[in-house]
């Protein structure tokens, strides 16, 4: 019996072992299956007692708002390599609930004891509450409260792992397009240095004028290195965390708008955080107040057996104030997911805000640069013409130029911003890929 209760081999750990055996084999072609969406799940709204977790039930519920592109493809490599060091925090706390779900049995145990006469004593200790103020009922609300705490914690691993990789990208990918924009543009300003460079040797312009140019260009060549070289550094680093090459995967794709009904993970984290709180001033109170028992003994000095009233915890003259504390733990947990909800509106509402300013400075960069596009060319047309300097046409070129890169930039902080807002509402992942 005691082998059973244990999971000694025949008690039902095996099932365990075989079930992270078949894991680990399945992992081996997590390479060939990261673009495919294959991952082990691990949310199981089922809980030991046969109800079902509201908390976790949400969390499979969820559904990507990022859609099928070069951003999905990020998002799952990322996965396929996750460790999910959370999951283990997981698998305990359900493991632990398990094990609080048999509480209302009674316990059994043997006790052995030497007497002062050199006499050994075996007895077999048997124990079954009758009456507990609710503790042991608290005891399993507790623990499945701590599943639904390490379930919430899993999502909010994922997303925000997710979200590391995708920023990752997402700033390679700027950084990849604003070193195409100078690449196009290094040949044109190549051949404005080579003009100057005829003129002051015919001794028609300043050589300080191509100084001006020179210094453009090689301002120019610096940038596209630099940009080269973020990129590179980025890139380097997503590939550490990600199962399958990212070094091909080019572009950006659309990242959807959450629902609106969506609850931010830190707000279901300070709620199941907060029924754990509830759960445990439920049962340290029930410690303070007398429950009975029926206990029993067989042994080698006769059987024994009787019905017993006391306080686990005892009572003293400072217990008021303790069941008063707990009460006010209570009272306490509630405020705190009050403050928390709080907190998520405010962070989003930024996000929110920031992205507006975004869209309505990405689409002024954008007019900017047809504007400054179609400058440069009629200063190139009367450059052509005689009409203006070199020096002028080169001027309006890097402000083109300028205003290209800034509009690149905007385009991938408007996505940066939508994932970060995503992953504040738990909607980078499925849930059922958790």
């Amino acid at each position: 019996m005691l082998g059973g209760c244990l999971g000694i081999p025949g008690g039902g750990s095996e099932d365990l072992v075989i079930s992270d055996r078949r894991a680990t084999n399945e992992g081996l072609g997590a390479d060939a299956a990261a673009f495919a969406g294959a991952s082990p799940a691990a949310l199981n709204s089922a809980m030991e007692d046969g109800t079902t977790s509201a908390v976790i039930e949400g969390l499979l519920n969820r559904v990507s708002v990022i859609e099928p592109g070069p951003l999905r493809m990020v998002a799952d490599a990322t996965l396929a390599a996750n460790s999910r060091a959370a999951e283990a925090d997981l698998r305990a706390a359900m493991l632990r609930a398990e094990a609080r779900s048999m509480n209302w049995l009674p316990s059994l145990g043997p006790q052995v004891s030497l007497t002062s006469l050199g006499a050994v004593v075996t007895q077999m200790l048997v124990e079954q509450v009758l009456f507990d103020n609710g503790a042991k009922r608290a005891e399993r609300d507790y623990a499945r409260a701590d599943v639904e705490v390490a379930a919430v914690a899993l999502a909010q691993d994922t997303n925000t792992r997710v979200l590391e990789a995708m920023e990752l990208y997402i700033s390679a990918e700027a950084a990849r397009r604003r070193a195409a924009v100078n690449a196009a543009a290094m040949e044109r300003m190549a051949h404005f240095a080579y003009i100057m460079g005829e003129r002051v040797n015919a001794g028609i312009s300043n050589r300080a004028d191509l100084q001006v140019v020179q210094q453009k260009l090689d301002q120019m060549q610096s940038d596209l290195t630099a940009d080269r070289a973020a990129m590179a550094s980025a890139l380097n680093e997503l590939q550490a965390m990600s199962a399958a090459p990212v070094d091909q995967i080019s572009g950006l794709s659309p990242i959807g708008r959450p629902s609106a009904n969506a609850v931010a993970l830190s707000v279901l984290k300070a709620q199941a955080e907060s029924a754990r709180a509830v759960a445990g001033a439920r049962a340290a109170r029930a410690g303070f107040l007398p429950g009975i028992t029926l206990g029993g003994s067989v042994g080698s000095q006769g059987n024994d057996l009787g019905v017993n009233i006391a306080a686990p915890n005892g009572i003293g003259l400072g217990s008021g104030a303790t069941i008063a504390a707990i009460e006010a733990e209570e009272a306490a947990a509630g405020a705190r997911v009050g403050q928390e909800t709080e907190a998520a509106a405010r962070a989003v509402a930024a996000l929110e805000g920031r992205l507006a300013s975004l869209r309505q400075q990405a689409a002024e960069a954008d007019s900017l640069a047809r504007q400054a596009a179609q400058n440069y060319e009629l200063f190139a047309e009367q450059q052509r013409a005689g009409l203006r300097q070199v020096t002028d046409v080169v001027g309006v070129f890097e402000t083109k130029i300028r205003a290209e890169r800034a509009a690149v930039d905007l385009r991938h902080d408007i996505a940066r911003i939508e994932a970060r807002i995503a992953a504040q509402l738990g909607t980078l992942v499925d849930g059922a890929r958790i």
